[in-house]
């Protein structure tokens, strides 16, 4: 029996329960009793009422000592969980974890990024060390997942401000880009007014109606995600938007946001526009890593010697082609022919996530 998410406080947000939500949900899908779980980037709140519930064996966190990480883990260890924990504080972007974590190589079943993995897309390097540092923590056949910004849905809704402001601003400076997305629920402002979709180093302000401030984020290119995965030994399984993920799991996992809160969805189980349009901006993200001794199907295209350069260029173009639009793509002849099919990797999202008009 699934059992709900806690009753909100009145004062958390429909951003917040749609996100606790998804991260209950991931966990319940893939972690099993006793598992070995290392958290990436946990957090000064790790979500230790999920890993209760999933009844894991022992507990990796990792994450910047800025965190206040020592904090976490006094506080932790004082609660007498039922399964052993580990605290480190190092940045698994940028440091080699291998020489900080001696023994712990190849011994996680799980390891999750359920924030931040955006942040490791402001160069390339960092990008393949955070990669390198999972797959050396992960056991053969096991799994990486977690939550990132939809970059796909966020730039399909920046081409489309875009578009309809050169469409009605012609008499306007050609070179004056708008550079801001507007909801009810949410502000997305790009530091760089330009066209280009850079594949690392694109950085944009996300701030939700309730929060304070803005964070910073950077897009995550998904094909060089997976062809960075790929390299370090992970193969890719699946980048699925949160709303794709609701509703093939939404037998499963609707009466968990209807004990969330009012708002999020109807009695049916069905979001509402609201919970849409907020969950929309979010993507899921899973990659294995092979075990030799099973040799399952290969996932990942294979990429032939330099292909990817071209074919990632054909995603940078300043506007989406009509038939990409409307999510129907001829495979180009080079490698990444099978990615451009799958949901949620260069298509710009659900048609449904679009903006009508620009805001």
């Amino acid at each position: 029996m699934i059992s709900a998410i806690p009753v909100p406080k009145p004062t958390e947000s429909t951003h917040h329960r749609l996100f606790e939500f998804a991260k209950t949900a991931l966990i319940k899908i893939f972690v099993s009793p006793y598992a070995t779980v290392c958290d990436l980037y946990c957090g000064g709140v790790p979500d230790e009422d999920k890993w209760d519930e999933a009844q894991i064996g022992h507990y990796i966190a990792i994450d910047v000592a800025q965190s206040g990480i020592s904090q976490v883990q006094e506080a932790w260890e004082s609660q007498r969980k039922a399964y052993t924990s580990e605290f480190f504080e190092l940045d698994p972007c940028i440091e080699d974890m291998e020489s900080r974590l001696q023994d712990k190589g190849n011994m996680a079943d799980i390891v999750c990024c359920m924030q931040h993995l955006q942040l490791c897309f402001e160069t390339e390097e960092k990008a393949r060390r955070l990669l390198h540092n999972v797959s050396l923590l992960l056991k053969p056949g096991c799994y990486f997942f977690g939550i990132c910004p939809d970059s796909s849905t966020i730039w399909a809704k920046y081409q489309k401000n875009v578009e309809a402001y050169h469409n009605k601003s012609s008499s306007m400076k050609p070179n004056l880009v708008p550079n801001c997305i507007r909801s009810e629920s949410y502000m997305i402002t790009f530091e760089v007014e330009e066209e280009k979709f850079p594949f690392f180093g694109k950085k944009y302000q996300l701030k939700f109606a309730s929060d304070i401030s803005a964070e910073t984020h950077c897009l995550v290119h998904f094909p060089s995600l997976i062809r960075l995965a790929r390299e370090a030994g992970l193969e890719y399984v699946e980048i699925q938007n949160l709303t794709e993920f609701y509703d093939d799991n939404r037998a499963q996992f609707a009466g968990m946001l209807l004990d969330a809160g009012p708002s999020l969805v109807d009695p049916r189980g069905r979001l509402l526009p609201r919970s849409y349009d907020v969950l929309g901006l979010y993507t899921t993200f899973v990659f294995q890593k092979p075990d030799p001794d099973i040799a399952p199907p290969l996932m990942t295209p294979l990429l032939q010697d330099g292909s990817h350069n071209h074919d990632e260029r054909e995603w940078q173009g300043s506007v989406w082609r009509d038939d990409e639009k409307n999510g129907q793509t001829e495979p180009p002849s080079l490698a990444l022919s099978k990615i451009t099919e799958q949901k949620g990797i260069l298509g710009p999202g659900p048609a449904d996530l679009r903006f009508s008009e620009a805001l």
